[in-house]
């Protein structure tokens, strides 16, 4: 029998077990491992803090064969929830937008609707703020579908379409800076209602977008569709199947792609769902070019639901009537594009001091919210963000928790991954479409 340097060992009925005090792991169970020194363990990633994917994998390859594969989260984390317990629930908005950076519209809305759903005012939300949350988050959806094309084509070799799905998000972004007065990281959607109307600028070029998208989109699958190197690394590539999805959680387009047509849209409808025409796209190879089909087709019904929610923005309160919730006065940007204008700030000084004083306390305390707890779920790009927030009858949150999909999702990666070649892990997991902000929190 050998013996180690590094670790005692005795025989049980399970086989001999080593007590490591130390030394080389290699050493140790080489005398037991038989293809031992056949594997390598490989790190992907992580990579720099400041990117769009920090995931580490650890990978164990026999050749290139994954044999094992294991996902090493927690290179963003930001404590966002923990911070939620020290704001009070007004401010919670400029967090959340935070996490998933690709979708800050959703996180903003899911948490408004929690909030509204303790404050017991889910039903006098506004038809105009109703509305106006469904054109963003669509807007969202699509420049968050255009970002995973973008990437996992750049990720496969495809350079240009990386460029153009950039290209087409850049006019998105215009649009919510023209509606919010940022770019990213809105705090636009606030419980009660939206931080301010959309103008009508917004709206002529939310028309112009939704002329030239459709274009736009025909060209990405003239380039990548019938593109045999595409077809090779996308088709069979990945694959989990409709019951793999569910005994993992896994939701969103993984999920559709695999069979299921479950949106939150349309079997728990939130903001007036219920009322929109559109489909929910399937497939049912279960495999990385049936996710990039889905995705595709997203866009379009997006485009569908954006072109209502136009339609139907008739003129409308944005916030709620109750003034205790509700801002004294609407916001407006500055002529910098941020901050508020002079405009708003003489219209709230010159309503009256008791206007002047509710303000002032409604943004340094906010208000009560009525003790208990709630779950909404909203269906993000990524699939089910739900939102789980408990109140003590205080100003500020007693605890508010996401359920966010990049994380869950992620757990489905050695499922996908394990058996496969190390050149299909990247196609994987990119299919994955996670966003570690929202993952690491």
């Amino acid at each position: 029998m050998t013996t180690s340097n590094y670790a005692t060992e005795r025989e049980t009925t399970e086989g001999r077990v080593f007590t490591v005090t130390g030394g080389d792991w290699d050493s140790v169970v080489s005398g037991t491992d038989p293809i031992n020194d056949e594997r390598i363990v490989v790190n992907m990633g992580p990579q720099h803090p400041s990117t769009h994917g920090v995931l580490r994998l650890i990978l164990e390859l026999e050749g290139e064969t994954v044999r094992e594969a294991r996902s090493v989260v927690g290179y963003l984390h930001t404590g966002i929830e923990k911070n939620l317990e020290y704001r009070n629930w007004v401010q919670g908005s400029t967090f959340v937008t935070r996490m998933d950076y690709l979708s800050p519209i959703f996180n903003e809305t899911g948490y408004a609707l929690a909030v509204e759903k303790l404050l017991g005012i889910s039903d006098q939300i506004t038809e105009r703020a109703n509305t106006i949350r469904v054109l963003m988050m669509e807007l969202n959806r699509i420049s968050s579908h255009l970002v995973w094309v973008a990437t996992t084509a750049m990720e496969l070799g495809a350079i240009n379409i990386m460029l153009y799905g950039f290209r087409e998000r850049e006019y998105i972004l215009e649009i919510f800076e023209i509606i919010t007065g940022l770019r990213m990281n809105h705090a636009y959607v606030r419980p009660g209602g939206v931080a301010q109307d959309v103008p009508d600028e917004a709206i002529v070029k939310i028309r112009e977008f939704l002329k030239l998208l459709p274009k736009r989109l025909k060209e990405y699958e003239d380039m990548l569709s019938g593109q045999p190197i595409w077809l090779e690394r996308t088709k069979n590539v990945a694959v989990l199947d409709v019951t793999g999805c569910v005994a993992l959680g896994v939701t969103g387009p993984v999920l559709r792609s695999a069979g299921l047509a479950w949106d939150l849209r349309k079997t728990m409808p939130y903001c007036g769902y219920e009322t929109y025409e559109f489909d929910v796209p399937t497939h049912t190879d279960g495999d990385v070019w049936g996710r990039y089909l889905v995705r595709l087709a997203e866009i379009r019904e997006s485009l569908k639901l954006v072109e209502q929610a136009l339609d139907r923005l008739e003129p409308g309160p944005v916030m709620v009537a109750d003034k205790k919730i509700a801002w004294p006065a609407q916001l407006a940007i500055g002529i910098d594009g941020m901050g508020n204008s002079l405009e708003h700030v003489a219209k709230i000084m010159g309503q009256s001091m008791e206007s002047l004083i509710h303000h002032f306390k409604l943004v340094t305390e906010g208000f009560r919210v009525p003790p208990g707890q709630v779950y909404v779920g909203i269906e993000s790009p990524r699939g089910e963000l739900g939102v789980h927030a408990v109140s003590d009858g205080g100003t500020r949150p007693y605890r508010v928790h996401y359920r966010e999909p990049s994380f869950v999702n992620l757990q489905a990666l050695p499922a996908m991954a394990e058996g496969g070649l190390i050149a299909d892990v990247i196609a994987g997991g990119a299919s994955l479409d996670p966003v570690m902000g929202g993952c690491d929190r």
